[in-house]
Order: C-alpha cells, then structure tokens, then sequence
C-alpha cells in the first residue's frame, strides 16, 4: 500500500512539474502552481498549454525552414508582398494604369494594340484561370530548385540532387539533354519570352514573362496561326508546347520584383531575378542552382564552349550585381540556399 502511494505521489510530482516547466517555457503564466490538483484541473491545465504551445509553434510549412516564415527578418518582410498573384489569369487581369504605363516603357511600346482585347483573345486559346499545381497551401514541404544557366554547373553532379525537388523551374534556352549529371534532367516549370524560346518535354509548363504586348500576341499566334514569326529578331512561328500547359508571368508582378526587390535598380529585372521572387510565392523551400560565376570569375552559359564568354551580362537593362546582392541577402537570412558548384 505504502509503495503504491510513493508511486501515485511520483507521478503526481512528475505532472506538476512538467506542467509548471511547461507554463514558465511558454511564458503564458505567471501564476503559482497550487498546492492540491485534482485530475480534471491537470487535464484543462495540459490542454490549454498544449494549444498555446501548438499556436506559439505554428509554422507556414513542414520544411526545415519556410520562405513564409514571418518576423525572421525585417528586410523580408519589407519587401515579401504575400496577396501579390504571380500568375496573369482572367479574374485578376486588369491592369492598374502606373503599372500598365511602367509596362509598355520596358521595350518603349509606342503603339500597342490594345491589351484588354489581346488578353481577351489570349484567353480564349490558353486556360484563364489558376493553375490549382501552384497553388501554395499551408502545412506540407514544396521543395522547389531555381536552375539558372551559369558554367558553375560544369562539373557540380548537382543533378540528381537538384531533380529530387517537387518543382524544377528553368529558364531561356537553357537544355538538360546531355548536361544531366550536372543540371539534371526534370522540369516542371520552363520560363520564356519569345526570343528565349525553346521547344520543352511535354509535361513541362511554359511560363511566358512577357515584357511587351507582342509577347502576348505571340503566344495566340504560335499555337494558332503562325502568323507573327519576328519581334525585334526572329522567332519561332509555332511551338509544339500544349495550349493547357501555358501559364502567363503577371505583368503586375514583374513591377514587384522591380520595386520591392529591385528598389528601382536597373532597366526591368532579368529573367533570372523573376524566377527567384517568382518561387519564393510558390514554394516553401528554395534551392538555387546555377547562379553567378564560376569559381574562375567567367560569366558563361554551361552549354558554352568558350568559358570567358559572358557578355550577356552587360545587357544594360539588368543590374546584374544588385540582382546578385539581392539573392545573397536571401541566403544570409535562410530564406534561400545557393549552390555555387563550381
């Protein structure tokens, strides 16, 4: 009888004491812990503490960390507008005038046609509304990697690596064939304009960032007619890409990367800074591949022969390094990873 009256007493001392750690963890109560508690007070005691617990504990996301983790940073959260769409879809197409008059000095549109009407069409041959895919729910891990083009990919063996990611977005005419043990060999989102245009695998969604009307036009043409086959150079007169899997990058949001991100740097961002700002709204874990120089200093394409090549970089139209600077604060802040191979 004595002993079974010791361990009652030992469990009892147990349960108030975790329950008193508990509360002073948590910081919710000040109060003393009293000196008799009945079974009934404990279990509301634990219960109450567990739903503190569970809501001081929340998190946007399973991952090992969350890019929508708020209040780790005030120069993330300055800048990470979370209501901003990055996809143009019917319900949300209609342009604000600063941002539609910012949007046709990109490429210094003098006479476009009319945009209300060009999207009305656009729409009628591509889906208007939101792609459910890139819906960001809470709760859950979207792992995602941003694949840029650099030469630091030669030789990095991130493929493997970089294709066990949900999302694998690419951009411009950057190719997998040949390059998967460095760049991988999955795409689940290929980001173009028509000038950057290359024909993608046939589960891969098109992302068109379009920076002028005839962007847009564009796309109608080449899963139609055929018709417009030259911007300011040649481009392709039809795509085999499939008319559902095209998504359209908002033009809204492109401004958002300029002036959130960017505060004002450069002409309009690059394709590069889109897709990184672009994941950041979709996806719970960002992982970039591919950015910056090799380990020699050479800007180039991994595809490229000539490994000095990289004049690209001097498009005077991008802030190639306030771009580099930006991604760099990302990282500093454990809200991206970057793997700079070699």
């Amino acid at each position: 009888m004595v002993t079974v009256r010791k361990r009652t007493l030992k469990v009892l001392t147990l349960l108030v004491l975790f329950i008193f750690l508990t509360s002073f963890f948590l910081n919710y109560s000040h109060t003393t812990v009293a000196t008799t508690w009945f079974p009934k007070q404990m279990v509301v005691e634990l219960s109450e503490n567990f739903k503190k617990f569970m809501k001081y504990a929340h998190r946007p996301c399973t991952c090992a960390r969350c890019v929508g983790q708020q209040r780790v940073s005030s120069w993330f959260d300055e800048r990470f507008n979370r209501s901003m769409q990055p996809l143009l879809t019917a319900q949300n197409a209609l342009l604000e005038e600063d941002t539609y008059s910012w949007w046709l000095r990109l490429q210094r549109e003098k006479q476009p046609n009319n945009l209300n009407d060009t999207i009305k069409e656009l729409f009628q041959v591509v889906p208007g509304n939101v792609d459910p895919l890139l819906e960001k729910k809470s709760g859950g891990c979207r792992r995602c990697a941003v694949v840029g083009n650099s030469g630091n990919l030669r030789e990095s063996w991130y493929g493997p690596q970089i294709d066990g990611h949900d999302f694998v977005l690419r951009m411009n005419k950057a190719p997998t064939a040949g390059f998967e043990a460095d760049v991988g060999s999955k795409t689940t989102h290929h980001l173009v304009y028509p000038e950057s245009f290359r024909e993608l695998g046939e589960n891969v969604s098109m992302v068109l960032v379009p920076f002028k009307t005839t962007d847009l036009e564009w796309v109608v043409s080449a899963t139609t007619t055929g018709t417009i086959s030259h911007t300011y150079v040649p481009v392709p007169a039809k795509i085999k890409v499939k008319k559902n899997k095209i998504l359209i990058y908002h033009p809204a949001f492109i401004k958002y990367v300029f002036d959130n991100w960017l505060q004002g740097h450069g002409r309009y961002p690059s394709t590069g800074i889109l897709s990184v700002i672009f994941s950041l709204h979709i996806c719970d874990e960002v992982n970039l591949y591919g950015f910056g120089a090799d380990s020699k200093g050479n800007w180039h394409h991994y595809w490229e022969n000539n490994p000095s090549a990289g004049a690209f970089r001097k498009t005077g139209v991008h802030d190639g390094d306030f771009e580099s600077n930006v991604t760099a604060t990302l990282a500093s802040i454990n809200k991206i990873r970057i793997f700079k191979g070699r």
